[in-house]
């Protein structure tokens, strides 16, 4: 059984020997991947996945952890503006209770700046609606990624 925690000792404690991780920006149409090296140094965006049925979802999901041999899931945790869990901080813990028999040890990230950093940046470089649309979450997820590979790398 895998272990799901907000903590990241605890998370990384679970990976000592470090490996590739996934990042995913859980949404109600789509989930954003992004991927990181077995080091832990930079996260870079993989796809955006198209919500459907959670089974065929998990299993497309199980099938892309295999193919990209990842050791370790880091989801994002919508919460409140004062840190407090909203309803979509529930879905994302739901979620990642639903992919928990995929083995992996699973962190809950804080990601209540991703998207508006995302959407942000895509609009300093003048991205259109469209582009944007196609870009923002596998961008997040890679932006919650990288906040968490910096977080488990600070004072190792």
């Amino acid at each position: 059984m895998s272990i799901i925690t907000a903590d990241r000792a605890v998370f990384r404690e679970a990976l000592p020997e470090g490996g590739r991780l996934i990042g995913l920006d859980v949404g109600t149409k789509t989930i954003g991947l992004a991927l990181c090296d077995a080091g832990w140094s930079i996260a870079s965006p993989a796809h955006t996945v198209s919500r459907g049925k959670f089974s065929k979802d998990k299993i497309a999901l199980g099938a892309f952890i295999g193919q990209q041999q990842v050791k370790g899931v880091v989801i994002g945790l919508p919460l409140n503006l004062d840190g407090s869990e909203s309803p979509r901080s529930q879905a994302s813990r739901a979620f990642a209770r639903n992919i928990a028999d995929l083995g992996l040890p699973i962190l809950l990230w804080d990601e209540r700046w991703s998207t508006q950093a995302v959407t942000r940046t895509l609009l300093e470089v003048d991205a259109s609606r469209a582009r944007r649309d196609e870009l923002v979450d596998k961008l997040a997820a890679s932006y919650i990624l990288q906040g968490a590979i910096d977080g488990l790398m600070a004072g190792f």
